[in-house]
């Protein structure tokens, strides 16, 4: 794994998980072309240094705006890279949708719903194995904004794998 994607909606915590992977070594720039933003920055991983990015928000890979153009520019550019899809824990079906979009175009994919604090406080509990388990790939819970959930998000970003859609609705007739 030589790149990580951080991508999701918009106000999901991404920049916050990106300032702590990262740390100083970020930088901020503009995608070629345009006056979107976005940041990078490296972070080690087993002893190997791994680029991150701290893709513009999106809703799906169906761009409705010059950030999601270039936040599906960037994912395309960047076939091979691990992509984390960052959800909001107190809103995961709005989430899901991109992860969904994600997982069925055969990108390596791990789930991180980030904000559990915020979801606690309103009484969502999400059954993260439960939710692994239908998807098929590595889901985690995490609180960027305390660090909470960091050490697990990294040390299982290698399990994330291309998966069968096909399996994935079979799970879900099942279920």
């Amino acid at each position: 794994m030589n790149k990580v994607l951080l991508m999701g909606q918009a106000n999901v915590g991404k920049s916050v998980l990106f300032n702590h992977l990262a740390g100083a070594a970020a930088t901020v720039s503009n995608y070629p072309g345009t006056t979107v933003d976005f940041d990078k920055g490296h972070m080690m991983i087993e002893g190997e240094r791994v680029e991150v990015v701290d893709v513009p928000g999106a809703f799906s890979l169906d761009p409705k705006d010059r950030a999601e153009e270039v936040a599906v520019r960037m994912l395309e550019e960047e076939k091979g890279a691990t992509v984390v899809c960052v959800i909001d824990s107190s809103k995961v079906e709005r989430g899901l949708y991109l992860a969904l979009e994600l997982i069925e175009k055969g990108y390596p994919v791990m789930i991180d719903l980030n904000m559990a604090d915020v979801a606690k406080d309103v009484n969502i509990k999400v059954d993260t194995k439960r939710l692994e388990d239908i998807l098929g790939v590595p889901v985690v819970t995490t609180v960027a904004t305390r660090g909470e959930g960091l050490k697990e998000l990294v040390s299982r970003m290698k399990e994330a794998k291309p998966v069968e859609t096909g399996k994935i609705i079979e799970k879900v007739e099942a279920s």
